[in-house]
């Protein structure tokens, strides 16, 4: 239950339940996050644009209503609702994402912006307002969902790549920040997984690469997107992040970094050992 995961002292509000905000949450790891976490008895808040495809996480009794990460009077009403209905929001999980991939020469710098609000921007925001309450109950846990990627670049991935590496170093000041204060900040990074975000990957990518000087590796990178799935053994399901997530919640005294999924632990070891023109050619190898 998830009083005893409270230690001596900690406050709580009335309904003696811990309250969990999960962004991102219409599918994939959001989804999964939400479901693990109502089931451990926790009171959930998930949030998304697409709020009528999480009448399954209401069956569940999470609480869903719709939130655009980059609309200030979304995150600033949410965090409202939360603290009227439950004295404030006591975990945070920072999920939602958008993967914008591309060369960096022919991605619309629109697009480039937007993959920032998204990824960086709104998280940002997000966390701004739910930091009073944790701060001053002097218990708080701040789950930031980056990837592989917030670790290892790739090409054709810059301006999704840059938007994580931000979040790392973002996560790394803020844990500094409010360790004092008890709230635990932690980095998950994603390796491949099943989800429809990772298809919608293809269809842009191609939009924007796929018939100019970089076509050839745009081509052979939707190509291994394409071949992404937990069936074939070449993805992990979302449940796998999910389990991450809600063990570091569970955990007196988690990691600052977890890693699980497909071939993420591999990437960044390779990435740590190699050079990096050596890594860059241990990646084109890789996309063939």
């Amino acid at each position: 239950m998830v009083r005893r995961l409270l230690s001596k002292g900690e406050a709580m509000n009335s309904s003696g339940k811990r309250v969990a905000l999960v962004t991102g949450a219409s599918s994939g790891i959001g989804k999964a996050t939400a479901e693990a976490l109502a089931k451990e008895g926790f009171v959930v808040y998930p949030v998304a644009r697409r709020v009528e495809i999480m009448d399954d996480l209401g069956a569940l009794g999470c609480i869903p209503i719709k939130m655009d990460v980059t609309k200030e009077e979304d995150v600033v009403a949410v965090v409202e609702q939360i603290t009227r209905d439950h004295g404030g929001v006591d975990i945070l999980v920072n999920n939602a994402g958008l993967s914008v991939y591309g060369s960096v020469e022919e991605t619309d710098i629109d697009k480039a912006r937007y993959q920032f609000d998204v990824n960086f921007f709104g998280l940002g925001r997000l966390t701004q307002l739910v930091l009073p309450h944790m701060r001053q109950q002097g218990w708080g846990k701040i789950i930031n969902v980056s990837s592989g990627e917030g670790r290892v670049h790739a090409p054709l991935a810059a301006w999704y790549v840059s938007s994580k590496f931000a979040l790392e170093g973002f996560s790394d000041c803020l844990r500094a920040e409010t360790a004092k204060f008890g709230i635990d900040v932690v980095v998950v990074r994603p390796g491949a997984i099943d989800t429809e975000i990772t298809g919608g990957f293809i269809e842009p990518l191609l939009g924007t690469s796929g018939s100019g000087p970089y076509s050839t590796i745009a081509r052979k990178m939707a190509d291994w997107f394409r071949n992404m799935s937990a069936e074939k053994g070449t993805a992990s399901p979302p449940s796998v992040i999910a389990n991450v997530i809600v063990g570091s919640i569970k955990a007196s005294k988690p990691r600052t970094r977890y890693a699980a999924g497909v071939g993420v632990r591999q990437a960044i070891f390779f990435r740590r050992i190699l050079s990096d023109r050596m890594f860059d050619r241990f990646m084109m190898r890789m996309l063939g």
